[in-house]
């Protein structure tokens, strides 16, 4: 009977340890898998919508480059290729998927995205092209195909809300003149 009791308060010991050890463990902030730590870390240093959503343009050009990089060196001998490419599409569509996501809440929010929306319009009037011509005549297009569709749409549906943006942001503070 003894042992029992033993057992029992052993158990429960370790229950109320191991609830006591995830209460007290801060949530660690939630990752994109896509963003390196130093890119992560800018856009938490951003602060506010309009200059993250900045951020992600340049984060999804960073991965067009790198695309074109790959595409520039192809070496056929090289395993892992498939992979990065995907990696670099899925990452571009990541940034495009969250800078518009931000534009969003930003002007739910009435918040001053305009720079935001220039920055990012401006890309993606120039991936838009790059990405149809590689859907249509890319190398190996058929290891990399179904992620280069989503990053299409992902990149069409950006614009759209880009185009809705201006109609829905509120207007500029008005700036008065000292009398």
């Amino acid at each position: 009977m003894r042992r029992i009791h033993h057992l029992c308060a052993a158990v429960l010991l370790l229950a109320a340890s191991l609830g006591a050890a995830r209460s007290a463990a801060p949530a660690a902030p939630q990752s994109k898998e896509y963003l390196s730590d130093a890119e992560a870390d800018k856009i938490r240093d951003a602060g506010a919508t309009g200059p993250r959503i900045v951020l992600y343009a340049a984060f999804a050009a960073d991965r067009i480059k790198k695309l074109q990089y790959e595409f520039a060196h192809m070496d056929p001998a090289d395993d892992k290729r498939t992979d990065r490419l995907n990696g670099l599409i899925n990452g571009y569509s990541g940034c495009v998927d969250d800078a518009a996501d931000l534009l969003d809440v930003g002007i739910e929010k009435q918040e001053d995205v305009r720079d935001g929306v220039k920055a990012l319009q401006a890309r993606l009037k120039e991936f838009l092209p790059y990405l149809q011509d590689l859907a249509a005549k890319g190398p190996e297009r058929e290891t990399y195909k179904d992620n280069l569709e989503d990053a299409i749409e992902a990149t069409q549906d950006a614009m759209k809300d880009i185009e809705k943006a201006p109609q829905e942001m509120a207007p500029p503070p008005v700036r008065r003149k000292p009398s």
